[in-house]
């Protein structure tokens, strides 16, 4: 079962989202985002992690976050915001993770997060939403100064690859870059993104695929920009990814 319900928000690059679901999901996420678990509860991994969400619990999402579901006990009801990509990685820094996938209900710094939904919900004005947001945008740059510096070598080599996802890259200079030997690297990656360095890359690259299609780049121009050697080798990822191929994914509603 999964069902869901887009809120009227007033403040133009915010989208907000009420839903039900038994459905475990797992992807990349795409854009900046925080949700709260309303009703039920669930297993999920993340950050390297299986974390337990329950009512009131607040997740956070960046671009480039791995999410898997495990366990629902029972239907989950959720109520999620998307924030705008753009601005927030501008606000908060590029490349300055929140490396806090959740906040439980009763931890005080989830207060800024809880104050945008429930303004969301309730169909707050332009400028009440816009407060709510830079709030939520300055929680998330505390929280990212506040955590202990721990992976370091892997959130580097995850800025290597958002920067350099139209390049070739090799694991050599990804280990140079993030300062740790390849073999090191290749296994603390994997244990906490949840997958190897390449299939991550491709991931980001589908997603930045996705981004130029639907801002009306010709699927045969982008091939190069997201480093894919040709039409076919883009087309064959993207319908691995995407379920479909990027010619159809443009002319279609949701691109």
């Amino acid at each position: 079962m999964e069902r869901s319900v887009e809120l009227p928000l007033s403040l133009p690059g915010l989208r907000a989202m009420r839903g039900t679901t038994t459905v475990l999901h797992s992807g990349m996420k795409e854009q900046f985002g925080i949700g709260r678990i309303e009703r039920g509860d669930s297993e999920w991994w993340g950050g390297g992690k299986v974390w337990r969400s329950a009512p009131g619990c607040i997740l956070v999402k960046e671009p480039g976050d791995v999410h898997r579901d495990l366990l629902r006990h029972g239907p989950t009801t959720f109520v999620s915001i998307t924030l705008p990509t753009d601005e927030v990685a501008r606000l908060r820094g590029a490349g300055k993770a929140v490396a806090l996938p959740q906040l439980e209900a009763h931890d005080p710094r989830a207060a800024p997060f809880h104050r945008l939904l429930d303004a969301a919900c309730a169909g707050a004005d332009r400028l009440a939403l816009g407060v709510a947001v830079a709030e939520v945008v300055s929680a998330l740059a505390a929280i990212s100064r506040a955590q202990p510096d721990q992976g370091r070598p892997v959130r580097r080599a995850m800025e290597y690859l958002r920067a350099r996802l139209g390049d070739a890259i090799t694991l050599d200079d990804l280990a140079d870059y993030a300062d740790l030997d390849k073999f090191h690297l290749c296994r603390a990656f994997r244990a906490q993104i949840g997958m190897p360095p390449h299939a991550y890359l491709m991931r980001l690259r589908i997603v930045r695929a996705k981004e130029l299609l639907r801002a009306g780049v010709r699927a045969t121009d982008v091939a190069p920009l997201v480093g894919f050697c040709d039409q076919a080798q883009l087309t064959r990822q993207f319908r691995r990814h995407v379920g479909t191929t990027p010619a159809r994914y443009a002319r279609s509603p949701g691109g």
